[in-house]
């Protein structure tokens, strides 16, 4: 960088991505700022700037070096995983300012020598406490948010039924998995990490995933008219359990809750549901493997007189669209789940599993809703309920 550049951005003061320091005071409020900028966008640090007013106040040759070697100390051993920085002298008027680059990092969440995790709000920075932010930095950094581990979980937390099943349908050789012990066994599969129930592990073999996830259930209502803000309605539950135990009592909830029509079927049969109960599966699986599991809210699923709502919190990751899904494509947010489902349920791929639901059922409308973060499936009602 030349002396002009560097001087027309002293010029505008700090930012979330300019930061100025004198000198080298504190190693650990240094590393905070610098853990800041790796959490957020990156940006840089120049020494030998006044912080409070601009003014170039410049280094000495020794003090260069000697920042520099500080600098690299803070970088390796006062931030958790390391980062990498680079540094350049620039010359102003005899006097040297040190510019320290310091890259948006790939590994987030960084965090000092005490835990901490710190990003930038403007130009000053604060402290990261809210778990729904931490798996925002985590995803960020393209990490699977179902991977994170639960505080206060452990093995005593899983049904080891759950995970039989789970191996059976996956066909592995039961002779090789019992020579595993078992907290090797649930280490490989990613159900525990860190001696900790990973989300994924708590999702789909814990005993009771909403002791530590409340949120993460479906609330279902079946309601009297076509308004939410209605006071009447026929069937209302919060549905609780695994992953696949939600998927089962939802499409209970919907069976119950649906007209069945007999459609040229025997007089004593149950019918089939007015909506395809294909495309209800379908788009109940997709809510509950593809949500934003770093939104600490429900499910929703919601039946009116003349239309289904299925409301997941999160909307569409990177650059999907209603559009493209509709074409068949995908990103998986989820992969430790998508996983276990692909063993564990009638899952058969997201891409696949939207475009077979507008196939089952054609009048569906996908809203993806980024403003209100969730994605919304409404399905219009065949006939009105006569009650």
């Amino acid at each position: 960088m030349d002396a002009i550049k560097l001087l027309e951005i002293i010029a505008c003061g700090e930012t979330s991505r300019v930061q100025f320091k004198q000198i080298l005071d504190n190693q650990d409020k240094t590393a905070s700022e610098m853990i800041a900028m790796s959490n957020s966008k990156g940006g840089m640090i120049l020494f030998g700037v006044e912080d409070k007013n601009g003014k170039v106040e410049g280094l000495e040759n020794k003090e260069l070096q000697e920042l520099g070697n500080k600098l690299s100390t803070i970088a390796n051993d006062f931030i958790k995983p390391s980062i990498y920085i680079t540094t350049e002298a620039v010359k102003i008027n005899e006097k040297h300012i040190l510019i320290v680059h310091i890259e948006e990092g790939i590994f987030k969440p960084y965090k000092d020598r005490n835990g901490a995790i710190w990003v930038k709000q403007g130009s000053d920075k604060r402290r990261v406490t809210e778990n729904s932010e931490i798996l925002r930095l985590f995803q960020q950094s393209g990490g699977s948010v179902d991977e994170m581990v639960i505080n206060n979980t452990s093995g005593s937390d899983i049904d080891a039924e759950k995970v039989e099943e789970y191996i059976k349908k996956s066909q592995k050789d039961a002779a090789e998995i019992e020579k595993i012990p078992k907290a090797g066994l649930y280490a490989n599969l990613n159900i525990i990490k860190e001696e900790k129930l990973t989300l994924g592990g708590l999702l789909f073999f814990s005993k009771e995933p909403q002791k530590y996830r409340p949120a993460f259930c479906i609330k279902a209502v079946s309601y009297i008219g076509n308004s939410i803000g209605g006071n009447n309605y026929r069937d209302s539950v919060d549905i609780l359990g695994t992953i696949p135990e939600l998927f089962h009592k939802g499409m209970l909830f919907f069976n119950r809750n649906l007209k069945h029509l007999q459609a040229g079927q025997n007089f004593n049969s149950a019918g089939k549901m007015e909506i395809s109960e294909i495309a209800l599966e379908e788009l109940l699986q997709n809510a509950l493997l593809h949500r934003d599991y770093t939104k600490n809210a429900s499910i929703r699923l919601m039946i009116f007189d003349d239309r289904i709502e299925i409301v997941s919190p999160g909307s569409l990751p990177n650059s999907l669209t209603v559009e493209s899904i509709k074409m068949g494509q995908a990103v998986v947010r989820n992969n430790l789940l998508v996983s276990y489902a692909s063993k564990l349920m009638r899952y058969r791929g997201f891409g696949s599993g939207i475009v077979r639901s507008l196939n089952e059922q054609p009048n569906i409308d996908l809203y993806n809703d980024i403003e209100g973060e969730q994605f919304i499936v409404k399905i219009p009602r065949k006939q009105k309920d006569s009650e």
